[in-house]
Parts: C-alpha cells; sequence; structure tokens
C-alpha cells in the first residue's frame, strides 16, 4: 500500500473529525439557543348538552344516524357503526382521523398488497355530517409522489397520522423508509389549507441532524399556547424509546424531550388535563402491560415509565379527553393478542388503573382460534348486516383469509384505534377490521349502560 493512499486515507478521516465536531457544535448551538418551552393549550371543561335528544333516539332505536346500531359485546353500550375504507382486496392498517370545519369526518389509513410493499399509498375518505354516511376512498399519496416530494428514493410507506393544527390547517404527518426496515424510517410531513383536499409538496421532519432515522409517528399531536404542536413520535432502531418533538407551524423540529425509562416502549399517545398536566400512554414492546408517564410541567420533563395493570399484547393505543374532562382509552387489553378491542373510561382525577371497560368488538370465543369455514362465516355475517354484496364480501374474506389465516385456523383481529370526540359530543373510534378494512364506531360517551335492544355484534359463528 502506498504511501499517498496512506495519506489520502488519512486527509479524509480528518475530514470526517471536522465535519463531526461541527456537528456537534450546531446542535450545542441549537439546545442552548431554543426558544422556551411553551405550555399545552388546553380547552376549557364545558358542559355538552347538545347530544342528550340523540341519546332517547339510541335508547329507544328511533331514527339512528348511521345505517346499522348495535350492542357492544358486552351488552354495556349502544353505538353506530359503519366501514370506512371501501376498496376491496387490500391489506389496510392505521387509520386516523379529523373534524372538518364543517363538520365532517376525514379518516386517512394506508392500503396496499400487504404492510410494507411498494404499492402501499396513503388513502382518504370523507363522512358527511348531515347524512353520516362515508363517500368512496381516494388516493392521497402514493410512493412515487412522495418520492418526487423529497427528491430522493422512498421504498414503502406506513402509519399516517392527521390532525388539525393550531392556525387552522390540517397537518398530516406519514411514515417512510429508503433503506432498511421500520427501523430506518423518517416522518414526511405536508399540510393543506383547503380541508384536505389539496395538499402542499411533501418535507422531511428533521428529527436528528445524524442520518435522520429511526423516527415514526402513530398518536395524535397536541397544540401548544405559542402556536406549535408537540407531536409524540417512537424510535427502534437498536433500543425502543418515545419522544415528543416540538414543531412550528412550519415544519421545523425546534426541541425534542425525550420520555425516560421507555427502553421497550413504542407509539405514544399524550392526553393533556390542563395546561401543566398530561399523561402519556405507550405500546409495549415486550408484551406486558400498557406503558405509562406524565407531566405537571407542560410536557418540559416527564416522570420514568412505568406499567399499568392493563395488558397490552405489542399493539397500539388510542386515548381522547372529552370537554368534561374525562379520559377515554382504546386498547387491545389481552398479553396474547389483539381479538379485543375495548374502551376505558378513566373518570377525571382517577388512575388509569381504576379505569371502567367497555367491549367496542370481540372474538366470539377469546383464547380460541376459529376454523377457516368459522371464520369466513362470522366475516361474511358481519359485511352482511353493513349491505355488502355477496361478491365484495368474498374479495373482502380473501385478502382477511390471506393476513390471519393459516392452513387449519384463523386469527382475529380488532386493532390499531384512533379516538377523536367531535364538536357534536360524540366519540369516534377508527381501527382495523381483521387487516382488510376500516371500521368506524361512534358513541355518546353520556349514556348509561343499556338494554340489549339494539343488533348484537360477534355472535357465535356456527361451523
Amino acid at each position: 500500500m502506498n504511501s499517498g493512499f496512506l495519506r489520502g486515507l488519512s486527509h479524509r478521516g480528518f475530514l470526517v473529525a471536522i465535519l463531526l465536531a461541527l456537528a456537534f457544535c450546531l446542535a450545542g448551538w441549537k439546545t442552548f439557543n431554543r426558544l422556551p418551552a411553551s405550555d399545552f393549550s388546553f380547552v376549557p371543561e364545558q358542559v355538552t348538552s347538545t347530544i342528550a335528544p340523540r341519546n332517547n333516539a339510541v335508547a329507544t332505536g328511533v331514527a339512528a344516524d348511521f345505517p346499522v346500531q348495535q350492542l357492544s359485546p358486552d351488552g354495556q353500550v349502544h353505538f353506530n357503526a359503519q366501514f370506512v375504507s371501501s376498496s376491496p382486496g387490500k391489506a389496510v392498517h392505521a387509520a386516523s382521523l379529523v373534524e372538518l370545519k364543517n363538520s365532517d369526518l376525514r379518516a386517512v389509513w394506508f392500503s396496499g398488497s400487504r404492510e410494507g410493499a411498494g404499492d402501499v399509498s396513503i388513502q382518504t375518505a370523507v363522512m358527511e355530517a348531515t347524512s353520516q354516511q362515508w363517500g368512496k376512498e381516494s388516493t392521497l399519496f402514493e410512493r412515487q409522489k412522495v418520492e418526487q416530494g423529497l427528491w430522493r428514493y422512498v421504498k414503502k410507506l406506513g402509519n399516517p397520522v392527521i390532525a388539525r393544527a393550531p392556525d387552522g390547517s390540517l397537518s398530516l404527518w406519514m411514515v417512510n423508509v429508503s433503506l432498511g426496515g421500520w427501523a430506518g424510517s423518517a416522518i414526511t410531513w405536508s399540510r393543506s389549507t383547503d380541508e384536505g383536499i389539496t395538499w402542499s409538496r411533501p418535507r422531511r421532519l428533521v428529527t436528528s441532524p445524524f442520518l435522520n432515522i429511526s423516527t415514526l409517528v402513530k398518536g395524535a399531536p397536541v397544540a401548544l399556547k405559542n402556536g406549535q404542536t408537540a407531536l409524540p413520535v417512537y424510535h427502534e432502531f437498536v433500543t425502543k424509546f418515545s419522544e415528543i418533538l416540538r414543531i412550528t407551524p412550519q415544519g421545523q423540529v425546534v426541541d425534542k424531550t425525550r420520555i425516560p425509562g421507555s427502553r421497550t416502549s413504542l407509539q405514544p399517545i399524550v392526553l393533556v388535563t390542563s395546561p401543566q398536566n398530561a399523561q402519556t400512554y405507550m405500546r409495549s414492546g415486550n408484551a406486558t402491560a400498557v406503558l405509562t408517564s406524565a407531566t405537571q410541567n407542560g410536557g418540559k420533563t416527564w416522570s420514568s415509565v412505568g406499567q399499568s395493570s392493563w395488558p397490552n399484547p405489542d399493539s397500539a393505543l388510542a386515548g381522547v379527553v372529552t370537554n368534561a374532562g374525562v379520559q377515554w382509552l382504546a386498547i387491545n387489553p389481552s398479553f396474547e393478542n389483539r381479538e379485543i378491542l375495548a374502551l376505558l373510561q378513566v373518570k377525571k382525577d382517577s388512575a388509569v388503573d381504576a379505569a371502567k371497560q367497555w367491549n367496542v368488538e370481540s372474538s366470539a370465543m377469546p383464547k380460541t382460534r376459529l376454523s377457516v369455514d368459522a371464520y369466513k362465516s362470522s366475516l361474511e355475517k358481519e359485511l352482511e348486516i353493513h349491505g355488502v354484496s355477496q361478491d365484495q364480501a368474498q374479495v373482502y374474506i380473501a385478502s382477511a383469509q390471506r393476513q390471519l389465516c393459516g392452513v387449519n385456523s384463523c386469527a382475529q383481529e380488532f386493532s390499531y384505534p384512533y379516538l377523536l370526540q367531535s364538536r357534536d359530543g360524540f366519540i369516534h373510534v377508527v381501527y382495523t377490521w381483521h387487516r382488510t378494512r376500516i371500521k368506524h364506531v361512534r358513541f355518546d360517551p353520556l349514556q348509561p349502560a343499556l338494554a340489549a335492544t339494539a343488533v348484537p355484534v360477534n355472535a357465535a359463528p356456527s361451523n
């Protein structure tokens, strides 16, 4: 090896060291010159009375807004349910939801031949407030469109999160990968000023000066008093942990706070209860229990992560704080699987461990895999209730079988929920139904436990 080559290596090493030193200096300068943190933009408690007349209609089974009214599997709550996604045969997942200025709802999710495939796109549909009906889905972003916006190769797309920004526009964050698996992810951001009809050119959210990889999103953002946004994110490279990004209206990350002790946590959600106080709940990466942390200073610092008494099968959860100050969580309350989707009602000033559980959807025989024939029969009955034609139902069922069935038996899955309270007081849940459709449930959080006067769901299938 000649001396000139060695000198070249030495010079290149010196240059790399200089660049790394400059990067560290820049990161330090940003740390010492960052703007002071802002409190949460907390909505004052108010009394909701607009939904009282609809409670009576639900209780008597008269004039339901949705085409199908159901009773939860545990017989505790009435709700209206329908499907959001409308393209048969797709693998769909990770829906999120926002209320539009005219009270319509817009949902987004990812859809493709399978999770992580190159044909995955970000889809959307709108539910009209007056008719309470979901329109046909359409495509917001495909992989090629994101590539053109970022001027870089994109291998696959993942979780999208849509939300109202403090300035009134809509923001959309979505996971994208250029190399490797989900641990190599980055977040792409886009903005809409016309309620989601058109979107700005996709831009990368810069969360680190070093490679800018392994940042993913799933939970809803939180507005801050100074007009910025607190976005809960998580990391999967080498180790798993959660953190909160502070983002300007222009999409610039100006600060981030790691939640301490969260070495196995994923997909945090933040529930704000006052300008200074909030709780975060997280998915457990080692399938133990729902993880928790809290702040009492507007998110400047967080307590070390602890375990709640609620199990978690390494599955996403969701939450919302109502305008009455009650926290609602949506979880899969099991150590083993995602065959039960439940709501937890955490009353004001109470702990999540004392929450009341309401089941939204569950397997007819928990902890028992259904035979393929029983599984097909169960899905056929549910799709028939919602007016799906027999031909389309077979396409949906084939998609579910492909993803959740083995040779002789099938798992059932109701997962990846997202919660929103609309201005009329109703709570909306969107979630993945058997990996083949996005389902929407709407219920009144003030309703008492009611008698079984609606259509039961998840009746035991016949063999």
